[in-house]
């Protein structure tokens, strides 16, 4: 019952969830900093499927505020 461009909205949606858990988030010497090797494919796929800006979400997601 749901519509076919609903559905692919979700099928992505869930896809760029499921990307997201498999990033691989690297602890810096000191431990109080992270980051994400930037040719990381699932990263690549997570903001292709979500249409977001590469560079702003490794920065974003290693930065709190």
């Amino acid at each position: 019952g749901v519509k076919e461009s609903h559905q692919t909205t979700i099928f992505r949606i869930i896809a760029a969830i499921l990307h997201l858990g498999n990033l691989e988030i690297q602890a810096e010497r000191d431990g109080d900093s992270c980051s994400v090797p930037s040719e990381d494919e699932h990263l690549n796929n997570f903001c292709g499927l979500l249409g977001l800006e590469h560079g702003q979400m490794q920065h974003w997601l290693c930065h709190r505020k």
